[in-house]
């Protein structure tokens, strides 16, 4: 029985990824492709979750679902790139109810997770200090590429700025 929930699961979750990303590169609006993105997002981490890696789930919905995908909206925002095109506001509607769908999905497959009795050595005791290894590497080798990365994230906000006040006073000159 967890077998067949779990390859269903797969199937559902691989699906909505691959139909999520279809639907992302072929949309006009930024904002409708925005929302498309965080629908693969929350796809992905229920793929992580089904296959034990909780850890890169939880990080995929935190940072790249939350973080990321706000940067990225605001500057869409911010350029008024999503303005203008009515005929994409039902691709909105149906990326947002999309995104919704998977996240009562994912709500769903971890209630199906839990709920199922657990057969001799399906969890694997888990150390206390299980994420240390993680946060050494990420803050010691890897922290220059850490904090570059934020860098870099500031300052195409920067430029985003920049480049949104360069445009409305130019816009405004020729009026």
């Amino acid at each position: 029985m967890m077998g067949t929930l779990y390859t269903v699961h797969f199937w559902i979750f691989s699906a909505l990824a691959i139909g999520a990303a279809l639907a992302m590169v072929t949309r006009r609006n930024p904002v409708a492709a925005a929302l498309w993105l965080v629908n693969v997002m929350f796809a992905i981490a229920a793929l992580y979750v089904m296959f034990g890696a909780h850890f890169l789930g939880a990080a995929q919905v935190l940072v790249y679902a939350g973080a990321i995908m706000v940067v990225f909206v605001f500057v869409v925002m911010l350029l008024n790139l999503g303005e203008g095109d009515k005929s994409e506001e039902r691709s909105m509607k149906v990326a947002l109810g999309a995104s919704m769908l998977s996240g009562v999905l994912a709500a769903e497959l971890l209630y199906v997770i839990r709920a199922q009795p657990l057969a001799d050595g399906a969890l694997r005791d888990v150390p206390a200090d299980a994420l240390a290894p993680i946060a050494d590497s990420l803050f010691t080798e890897n922290l220059v590429a850490f904090e570059v990365t934020s860098v870099l994230l500031l300052v195409a906000v920067i430029g985003a700025v920049v480049l949104a006040k360069r445009g409305r006073v130019a816009g405004e000159v020729r009026s």
